[in-house]
This record gives C-alpha cells, structure tokens and sequence, in this order.
C-alpha cells in the first residue's frame, strides 16, 4: 500500500490501551500491505533511546522530544509511524506535532479508575503506596489534548471501534486508501 509519511501519536495514561491499540492497528495495516511502517513504543524507546531519563518535567519533555524527533525523521522519508506514549504534558506534544506536521493526534481515554482497574503492570497500586513518586494520574498531572485528531474512548468502545475510528480518520485525511 503507497502512503503519505505521517506520525500518528497515541496518548493516554497508562492502562488506557494505547499499546492495545497501537499492535492492533501495526496488524491491520501489515495486512493491508503497508510496508513503510514503524512502531515507536513508549516502554521500549525508554529502554534504548532514552535510558536514564528519570520522570522529572524536564526528563519527560526530553524523552517526548526526542521520540518526536526519530518520528520526524521517519514521517519525512514517507514511513507510517506509530507512536505509543503516555506523553503527559500538552504543551511538549503540541510543540512535536508542529515539527512532524503530518501528525495525528489520537486521545486514548479511559477514566483513572479504569485505567486503576486494568493495572496490568502494578504500577498504579506501587504508586499508591508510595514506592513509585511523580506518576502520571496520581501526583503528576496529564494534561489531555485539547483537540485531538481522534478521541477513543477505550472504556465505552470495543478495540476494533477504536481502531476503526482511527483507520477512519486516516483514509479521510489520505494517509491510507481502503
């Protein structure tokens, strides 16, 4: 499948589903032949790209930045990017969409209780009991999209709704054909 270059960023708090989503959508696009494709995970760029960024302000920015910057280099030489962070801070992820330009910004949403509830890693439940400091949704703050390009509510939507709607959104904008 021929596609333009573009960056579509996944974001939420963790537990929301944007790796679920994300190895969903990797999936279907393969399927659809989608050869340019690449997946930049958030978990997995702070183990390579960015380790010993603690999770400061500045440390987080950092880590965003430089995972919008590989994003922007890909996008540029017509690679399909999905990105997969919680990337907290508007202002950071703003400041990155502006710079890749061909950027989609996908809000995976799902109440903190929710994303308590699924906790698959424990996180929530350590940084409850004090073991884990600044994490995002507890005692840092994320700061949601204020227009997102597309909206999943992964607490009222099955996982193909959600991939469906971003699918969607990129045959509307052109990204893909269908």
């Amino acid at each position: 499948m021929e596609h333009r270059g573009v960056t579509v960023w996944l974001t939420g708090l963790s537990g929301a589903g944007k790796t679920t989503i994300t190895k969903a959508l990797e999936q279907e696009l393969r399927s659809r032949n989608c050869e340019k494709l690449e997946v930049l995970d958030g978990d997995i760029v702070r183990q390579n790209l960015t380790k010993g960024l603690g999770f400061s302000k500045e440390d987080r920015d950092t880590n965003i930045r430089r995972i919008g910057f590989v994003a922007n280099l890909l996008t540029r030489n017509g690679v399909m990017v999905l990105v997969s962070a919680i990337s907290p801070y508007r202002e950071v992820r703003e400041e990155v969409g502006r710079q890749i330009g061909n950027f989609v910004e996908v809000f995976v949403n799902a109440p903190l209780n929710v994303c308590e509830e699924r906790d698959v890693k424990g996180l929530y439940k350590r940084a409850r009991a004090g073991e884990i400091e600044k994490f995002t949704g507890i005692d840092d703050p994320y700061e949601p999209p204020t227009n997102p390009t597309v909206e999943c509510r992964t607490d009222l939507e099955s996982l193909d709704e959600s991939v469906g709607k971003v699918l969607g959104k990129l045959e509307e904008l052109g990204y893909i054909s269908n």
